[in-house]
């Protein structure tokens, strides 16, 4: 089965979090990587907030909110790059038991902003169930 999420946030929608809240902001949201990586670029921190949300989607479940409950924890999704920049998915706590359920084996991630605009689009391949048959 094939499975897709794509999510669209406002850059200044995260612009006015940081400028607000600052380092507590970016702490609850992203990992110590991804805020490194980010170097505070409002376009960059929105692209991976974006991808969270779009991930989140393509697992059927939402994202928790702070302190809130259900779904998956901000942190459960890190999103950083490989060496040539791409960008990459890693899954941890619920996010990655989702994932297990789904039989999801990798990611497909993509990012990009522009016009204020930041967007994700994420796909993934689940591997056939064993022992299930099709309902055809």
């Amino acid at each position: 089965m094939i499975y897709t999420g794509i999510d669209v946030v406002a850059v200044e929608r995260i612009g006015r979090a940081v400028e607000r809240w600052g380092d507590r902001f970016i702490r609850r949201i992203f990992s110590p990587a991804e805020a490194a990586l980010c170097h505070g670029r409002a376009e960059s921190l929105a692209a991976r907030w974006a991808a969270k949300e779009a991930i989140a989607k393509l697992l059927g479940v939402g994202l928790r909110g702070i302190g809130g409950a259900g779904g998956v924890a901000f942190h459960d999704i890190e999103i950083l790059a490989d060496t040539h920049g791409r960008p990459t998915v890693i899954l941890r706590g619920a996010a990655q038991a989702r994932a297990d359920e789904l039989r999801i084996g990798s990611l497909s991630l993509s990012l990009s902003h522009d016009h204020g605009l930041a967007i994700a689009v994420v796909v993934a391949l689940s591997s056939p169930m064993t022992g299930r048959r099709m309902p055809w």
